[in-house]
């Protein structure tokens, strides 16, 4: 594995590991910031360590996790707004159970997440990430084979694999000009998010490289290679990205994007050696910008905030929506921009509370007015990251 890549992961591992609570034979991560404890945060940390050689914390916070399964094999995204079962993180959480499988037997939980994941599929290769969020996101579909793919390799499910297949399937047929949008139907939402994101890209890349680690297709190589060209374009070359042309306001800016790119560009540079020079660039972001935990958004410079206006609106105007939606998209972002170039060790929200309910809108996410330490993106950089060095060495 890459020195600067293992000497990252093990500084910001650290940083994670000093979170851990021990309770007896459990053990979890307590957030810093906000008062949840989050499945995902588990299993992202616990394939990381093992990735990494291991831990002997491992098997405590898989016995913790475990016990958070609920009966239908499910468990639940715990977010600062909401609280329920979601295909998606039952997915991410199987995963890093099929990791540890060699060390740390749980068998029973990953065959029910297994069985939940796969009744989740609502149309071929549609995945229903929960009953809030509906639409068909791609990168939960991408999420749901992957995790599908590695137990049917494990056990030979031929239900698993074909299952794998579909969501595959599905998120390539979706593919134009080399973007995987963000979502392709309307769902609960109050538009349809077909939208390109940077973020959500690399996301979508990274799980589908992940079923293909198993199914070696030759179609999802293809379309792998033509999401990296598009994620390749969108950098600069000092290695920060162009967010001028991604389209999501909630993911504008987030640091886990260097991560999955990152992790994407490592995958890609297997098929074409040329993307390596852009998994260096993202390492060379992440290990400039993340100390210990890492910040929730790129953080910005004040000088270049007048930049920054023109890029708001190119965003803002991505999508053709409504002028009222598109008036809010702008302000949305110029709150974003303002906010990542604040830094607090706290994350402060009432701001953003009251302006929704000024507007009159329900936010899905939560939007602190500065910019602060996220365990959540910091978990997804160690399991991207600690990925990406298995790619490399199979180079």
């Amino acid at each position: 594995m890459d020195g600067r890549l293992t000497s990252l992961l093990s500084r910001v591992g650290g940083t994670v590991r000093e979170l851990l609570v021990v309770d007896g034979e459990t053990a979890y991560i307590r957030d810093p910031v906000f008062p949840v404890v989050r499945n995902r945060v588990h299993a992202e940390v616990c394939k990381a360590m093992l990735r990494s050689g291991g831990d002997p914390l491992v098997g405590p916070i898989l016995n913790y996790v475990t016990a958070c399964q609920n009966p239908d094999g499910s468990w639940n995204e715990v977010h600062v707004n909401y609280n329920e079962p979601s295909a998606l993180i039952t997915a991410i959480i199987g995963d890093a159970l099929l990791e540890a499988a060699d060390r740390y037997r749980h068998e029973e939980a990953v065959e029910k997440a297994r069985d939940f994941v796969l009744a989740s599929e609502r149309r071929p290769g549609y995945f229903l990430k929960s009953a809030g969020y509906t639409a068909d996101h791609l990168n939960v579909d991408a999420s749901c084979g992957a995790f599908l793919a590695r137990y049917a390799e494990r056990y030979d499910d031929r239900d698993a694999r074909a299952a794998a297949l579909r969501a595959a399937e599905n998120v390539v047929s979706h593919q134009r000009g080399g973007v995987y949008p963000y979502a392709v139907d309307k769902g609960t939402y109050a538009y349809v998010f077909d939208l390109p994101c940077i973020h959500y890209q690399g996301v979508t890349i990274y799980y589908l490289a992940k079923i293909n680690d198993v199914l070696r297709d030759d179609r999802i190589d293809r379309s792998i290679a033509e999401g990296a060209r598009w994620l390749a374009a969108a950098q600069r070359p000092d290695g920060r990205f162009d967010w001028s042309g991604s389209g999501l306001s909630f993911a504008y800016y987030l640091s886990g994007a260097y991560a999955f790119a990152q992790a994407s560009f490592a995958y890609a540079s297997r098929l074409d050696g040329r993307y390596r020079e852009h998994a260096d660039l993202c390492l060379n972001w992440l290990d400039a910008n993340v100390r210990g935990l890492a910040p929730r958004w790129e953080p910005g410079s004040w000088s270049d905030l007048p930049l920054s206006v023109a890029a708001a609106a190119k965003t803002a105007s991505l999508g053709g929506y409504p002028l009222r939606h598109r008036a809010f998209r702008f302000g949305y972002g110029m709150y974003r921009e303002v906010a990542r170039r604040r830094h607090s060790s706290t994350a402060e929200t009432r701001t953003f509370e009251a302006l929704c309910r000024v507007l009159g809108i329900r936010p899905s996410t939560v939007e602190p007015s500065r910019n602060f330490p996220d365990l959540f993106m910091t978990s997804e950089m160690l399991d991207c990251l600690s990925q990406s060095g298995i790619w490399g060495e199979k180079r």
